[in-house]
């Protein structure tokens, strides 16, 4: 065995059958005519920068009823779209276009050096010569110095995600429209928000991509503030059965840390999952880029069916910490502590 293939890491075989699954399909819908499209998702950058999201995929085309209508949306439809891995994309942003590749599961996340003025910003993303989409991305300020960074699931969104049979309820057959938000909690990000106009909004989950434009009509219905969205790929990673989500937030916390050292991050969270542990590892890691930690506490029936609650560990003390049961007890507890005014 010579040392180059000794070094080459070996993919898990359950990675290299999902290829081969959406491989096929891809096929498949091919020579029935269908081509592929480009989905844009919210992403943000600095000053010289921007990171560029979307994702390709070949999407079923939804038929409408009698009345011309769209019938509502349940989870299983998100999951339908074929991803078309290492597909070429353009983006036209600030009169300049770049080719970008997506990876495996047909998602794009790049960095481009671009100059944007801060605030929201929109280019266009194009694949196979279809029409260009717009996309848009929030350009963080230099003078900027807070941020908001929310979870999802239990925190704006009631889910009781831990649970296997009630993930799988909630994202392959709930009706969208049939989604309860956590109450108090779109007026609390909102207050944030229009006390910090310029401060980026992140939303950052271990829900799948084929979710995201589930969330976005969701928060757009319940009036959420529009922000960044920071999800992730489902399925085998090259060297195990599905990636990991604590590891998924971890990067994302740090990366984030790294682009906006000038940025202390409130973050949001629920004490049903992780989000208690990976705020208390990132807060004892970078403790200059958290202005504090809010938790969600979940009621009986909400941990029981998340499978309980996180343990409590020893929490750093580098920034305020409060917890409450809902949004309007989070506004309290963050006046009390000055964060809010």
């Amino acid at each position: 065995m010579s040392e180059d293939t000794a070094k080459k890491p070996r993919i898990h075989w359950f990675a290299r059958l999902e290829h081969r699954l959406h491989v096929w399909r891809e096929s498949r819908a091919r020579r029935r005519g269908r081509t592929a499209s480009i989905l844009p998702f919210a992403g943000y950058g600095g000053t010289g920068w921007v990171r560029v999201l979307g994702r390709v995929l070949i999407v079923p085309p939804r038929r409408p009823n009698a009345d011309g209508e769209y019938a509502s949306v349940r989870g299983w439809r998100s999951f339908v779209g074929i991803p078309v891995g290492f597909a070429k994309a353009r983006i036209t942003i600030a009169g300049h276009t770049h080719e970008v590749i997506a990876d495996r599961g047909g998602v794009i996340d790049a960095v481009l050096d671009v100059d944007l003025e801060a605030g929201w910003q929109t280019f266009t993303m194009s694949v196979e010569g279809q029409e260009p989409v717009e996309g848009t991305a929030f350009i963080v300020g230099d003078d900027v110095d807070f941020g908001i960074l929310s979870d999802v699931d239990d925190t704006v969104m009631v889910t009781a995600l831990p649970r296997p049979f009630i993930a799988a309820w909630n994202s392959f057959v709930v009706d969208e429209h049939a989604r309860i938000p956590v109450p108090g909690m779109a007026v609390l990000l909102d207050q944030l928000k229009r006390q910090h106009p310029g401060a980026p909004m992140i939303y950052l989950s271990t829900g799948a991509w084929n979710v995201a434009p589930t969330l976005s009509r969701f928060m757009h219905r319940h009036l959420f503030p529009y922000g960044s969205m920071l999800l992730t790929d489902w399925g085998p990673t090259h060297d195990r059965w599905f990636r990991s989500g604590r590891e998924h937030k971890l990067r994302n916390l740090r990366r984030l840390a790294e682009e906006f050292p000038h940025v202390k991050w409130l973050l949001i969270g629920d004490d049903g999952q992780h989000d208690e542990a990976i705020y208390s590892e990132f807060m004892i890691e970078h403790p200059d880029s958290v202005a504090g930690v809010a938790i969600r506490q979940l009621s009986t029936t909400e941990a029981m069916l998340a499978g309980g609650r996180a343990a409590t560990d020893e929490r750093p003390h580098a920034a305020p910490w409060v917890a409450a049961s809902d949004g309007a007890g989070l506004r309290e507890k963050l006046t009390d502590v000055g964060i809010l005014h």
